[in-house]
C-alpha cells in the first residue's frame, strides 16, 4: 500500500485521471476522510498483513487536503474508495450525489459533549446558559438539540460558539464551556493529557440514534465491482487481526508512521479497538432508516430523502 500525504485537490483528481492501469493486481485508490490516524486502523492492518494483496489489490492511501472532496472525487470516478461518516451520506443523497455506501469502518458513535471538571456541569440541564463550542454546523446542531432535548432544553438555552476545530483549546481556555463533536477517542485523551478531567455525553445515550461514525463510499455504478467486494472482504481480515494482535500492529503502525509515535495516538490505537465494525459488510437498515427520521425531524434533509438508495450491504 502506498500513502500520498496532503495531495491538493486538483493534483489528486489530476494524478487519479492518468493513472497508468496495473495488470498483476487490480490497482485501488482509497480517499481518506481525515489525515491517517488509529480510527484507520483496519485498513492499516489489512496491508500489514498482506490481505489487500492476497485479494487482488494494489490498494493506495491518499490522503486529503480537502475534507469534503474524497466523495464528490469518487463519484466523479477520481477514486475507488471514500472514508466518510453515516451522517454525511444523507446529505450527499440530497444532492442525489451517486455514491453508495458499501461498508462500515467504526460501527458507532465516537461523538460526544464534551466538559471538563470545575466548569459547574455534571449533567445536560446544567448546560443551560452555558456556551457550547462547535466546529461544523449542521448535524452538529442537531446532535445538540437531540441530548438538549432528552433534558426538557432546547438550543435556545445555550449560546452555539464556533472554535474552529479548536475544540479542546476552546473548552480548556475558558472560551466554550462545553463542546459537541470531539470524539471520545481522541480528545477525551488530549483533555487528560492537559492536566483537566474530561466529563463525557455520549450523544447516542442522550437523545441522538445511533449510527455508524465512518463509512466506506463507491461510485454508486462501482457497487458491486468485484474489486469492492475484494477489498471489504481484505478489510475484515485486518479488523480481526488487529482485535487478535493490538500491541503487534501498533508497533509496526509507527514503524511506518513514526509521526505518530505519540501517547495520545497509542491510547487512541487501544480504545478505538471496540469501536470497528465485526462484519464492515454489514448493513443495518433500521439503524440508517431511524437515524434518517432523526435528521428529517430536525430539517436538515427533506422527506423525499430515502437513504437506502444510497447503502447496499456487501457479501
Amino acid at each position: 500500500m502506498k500513502l500520498r500525504k496532503s495531495l491538493p485537490i486538483l493534483g489528486c483528481a489530476a494524478m487519479l485521471m492518468t493513472a497508468a492501469p496495473v495488470y498483476a493486481q487490480e490497482k485501488l485508490t482509497v480517499l481518506l476522510d481525515w489525515f491517517i490516524n488509529p480510527d484507520h486502523a483496519p485498513l492499516i492492518v489489512a496491508e500489514q498483513i498482506g490481505a489487500f494483496k492476497d485479494a487482488g489489490l494494489d490498494v493506495e492511501i491518499i490522503q486529503p487536503s480537502d475534507p469534503s472532496m474524497p466523495p464528490r472525487l469518487i463519484a466523479a470516478g477520481q477514486g475507488d474508495i471514500a472514508i466518510s461518516y453515516q451522517p454525511q451520506l444523507y446529505m450527499l443523497a440530497q444532492e442525489q450525489l451517486p455514491v453508495k455506501r458499501v461498508a462500515t469502518l467504526v460501527d458507532q458513535p465516537l461523538n460526544v459533549l464534551a466538559t471538563v471538571e470545575g466548569k459547574g456541569i455534571t449533567s445536560l440541564e446544567d448546560l443551560k446558559g452555558k456556551k457550547v463550542g462547535f466546529s461544523v454546523s449542521g448535524v452538529e446542531e442537531a446532535t445538540l438539540g437531540g441530548m438538549l432535548s432528552s433534558a426538557g432544553l432546547s438550543l435556545d438555552d445555550v449560546e452555539m460558539v464556533n472554535v474552529n476545530f479548536q475544540l479542546v483549546a476552546g473548552l480548556l481556555t475558558g472560551q466554550v464551556d462545553a463542546v459537541i463533536g470531539g470524539y471520545r477517542n481522541f480528545e477525551a485523551t488530549e483533555i487528560r493529557e492537559q492536566g483537566a478531567t474530561p466529563i463525557i455525553f455520549p450523544v447516542e445515550e442522550h437523545g441522538t440514534p445511533m449510527y455508524d461514525e465512518l463509512i466506506v463510499l463507491s461510485a454508486a455504478d462501482k457497487s458491486d465491482d468485484p474489486k469492492i467486494k475484494a477489498f471489504v472482504a481484505a478489510l475484515k481480515k485486518g479488523t480481526e487481526y488487529l482485535r487478535a494482535h493490538p500491541q503487534e500492529t501498533w508497533e509496526r503502525f509507527i514503524k511506518d508512521y513514526p509521526d505518530m509515535n505519540t501517547d495520545l495516538y497509542k491510547t487512541a490505537w487501544i480504545d478505538t479497538l471496540p469501536f470497528f465494525a465485526n462484519d464492515p459488510g454489514k448493513l443495518d437498515v433500521e439503524r440508517y432508516e431511524a437515524y434518517g427520521a432523526f435528521l428529517k425531524e430536525h430539517k436538515l434533509i427533506g422527506e423525499d430523502v430515502n437513504v437506502m438508495d444510497y447503502a447496499v450491504e456487501t457479501e
